[in-house]
């Protein structure tokens, strides 16, 4: 990710975080990182968010704008579920 330090880069994105947790929490749910690499940030939405019907669009008009708005550098955000990756093949 260039020069910044990949740590200083996921305290921004923690702090973009923090400005809409609030809203996550309201309404029963979270969100945490999972992984940052290059202009890609991963992140599991938890509680209530893991599993409702507006997770796409709060992901998309929430999340990624506010850490697109706050790291620039970062172009991706993608949600992963922790629940799918552990169910066997």
């Amino acid at each position: 990710m260039g020069k910044e330090s990949s740590a200083h880069i996921v305290k921004r994105i923690e702090v973009a975080l923090d400005s809409i947790r609030p809203y996550l929490e309201a309404d029963g749910g979270d969100i945490r990182i999972l992984n940052v690499n290059e202009q890609k940030v991963e992140v599991e939405l938890l509680g209530a968010c893991s599993s409702c019907a507006m997770s796409p669009m709060t992901l998309k008009a929430g999340v990624e704008e506010a850490i697109k708005k706050a790291v620039p550098e970062i172009k991706t955000v993608v949600a992963i579920s922790q629940q799918e990756e552990q169910l066997p093949d």
